[in-house]
């Protein structure tokens, strides 16, 4: 397999929206318009395989510093089979202003960015798929297990769906989170789409860094509402206990790959639209020989921040206790690149598509610990459903 990047600048006069380069049915990963947006399908790579095989492409750089990349999805369940995608053209957008255009064989390098779409007026039907008394027996059985000393935080999810007789456009939902959540990492792999305000794990170079979130209050829009809120989060010593497992948890997982490995010294809020949370800034420099962040994303995945803490114990709650499988959600969605380097975030804040794009399943969970309540922790995951819907849903 051959690879050649060229500059952007050699094959078109534009600087495409990387939204419309990934359109429907192409790959995105994006924030703060730096990022990535794929098109078609050179190979499909299980995980294990993935540095193997991106090493093994003969690329041509015309650019300097660019390799060849693979996106894809970690999964929440340990274990369950991974797939990155290879595509077979990849637009890359660099903070630093470089621009290129990667192409696998004979792909075209053209580059064509769909247009906006059409407004139009859609129908569309929501329902729990999480009965919400099952759900709140879930937190309680949580908050109980924490209770007694089984577990320190465990993290319960539930689903909701949106269904349409007509297929949801996606390209109109990424510019819509464009929109709204234009700091977050947005993202769209095989029908996996989401805004994600969580960086799991970002390797450049010798450096490391990850921003984990854990703790979270609704916004109202109202300055002096919302500023009160962002007070009593920091506050809030359920809200502190639920971030320290977490930061603890990446922190120690981290450290051994690391010389150093630094965080902020207290946590800080971090807003996006719908909601505020508690983030912990870290950043460390790698040892040799430096890790690929695809063995960093195997080591964290689940976090405290979508699991719990000790893992497993906590695993074993949310399975018996959920009553679904989480599949892609609360894993990590970001890409590698054959010199190891890669951003991962958390997989939230997201909805998984049908193949006739006319049903999506979203779903959101909240951090249980002792003094957890069952309706306030109800009140946390509507708020975090209001990304995706007011995206997917808007007239």
């Amino acid at each position: 397999m051959r690879a050649v990047t060229r500059p952007l600048a050699d094959v078109t006069d534009a600087d495409p929206d990387l939204n419309g380069v990934a359109a429907g049915d192409g790959y995105l990963f994006v924030r703060d318009g730096a990022g990535f947006a794929g098109r078609g399908v050179a190979a499909r790579v299980p995980l294990a395989d993935v540095p193997a095989f991106l090493a093994a492409i003969d690329h041509d750089d015309r650019v300097g510093g660019v390799a060849p990349l693979a996106i894809g999805v970690y999964p929440f369940e340990r274990g369950t089979p991974c797939e990155l995608v290879v595509p077979s053209v990849v637009v890359g957008k660099a903070p630093d202003g470089r621009r290129w255009v990667t192409t696998i064989d004979d792909a075209s390098p053209e580059v064509v960015a769909a247009p906006a779409p059409v407004p139009c007026a859609q129908q569309f039907t929501t329902r729990p798929l999480t009965p919400v008394d099952h759900y709140l027996a879930a937190v309680a059985a949580a908050r109980d297990a924490v209770r007694d000393g089984h577990l320190t935080k465990a993290v319960i999810a539930r689903e909701v769906e949106v269904r349409s007789d007509d297929p949801i456009d996606v390209h109109a939902v990424l510019l819509r989170l464009k929109a709204m959540f234009g700091r977050s990492y947005r993202y769209s792999v095989d029908g996996f789409i989401g805004a994600s305000p969580e960086l799991l794990v970002e390797v450049r170079g010798a450096t490391l860094r990850s921003h984990p979130l854990a703790g979270t209050t609704p916004r109202t829009g109202d300055p002096d509402t919302d500023a009160r809120a962002a007070a009593e989060l920091l506050a809030s010593e359920k809200n502190q206990i639920e971030h320290r497992v977490v930061i603890d948890m990446i922190h120690d997982t981290l450290l051994p790959w690391c010389s150093y490995l630094d965080e902020e010294p207290e946590p800080s809020i971090v807003t996006v639209a719908n909601v505020q949370h508690l983030g912990t800034a870290l950043e460390g420099h790698l040892s040799d020989p430096r890790p690929n962040v695809l063995e960093l994303v195997a080591a964290l995945c689940p976090t405290p921040a979508l699991g719990g803490f000790p893992r497993d114990e906590a695993l074993d709650l949310i399975a018996a206790a959920e009553g679904f499988t989480r599949g892609r959600y609360g894993g990590a969605v970001g890409w590698v690149d054959a010199t190891g380097d890669g951003t991962w975030a958390v997989a939230i804040r997201c909805a998984e598509l049908s193949a006739d794009r006319r049903t999506a399943r979203l779903v959101a969970g909240g951090g249980i610990v002792a003094d957890s309540e069952p309706l306030s922790e109800l009140a946390e995951t509507q708020a975090k459903f209001q990304a995706m819907l007011s995206a997917i849903v808007r007239p």
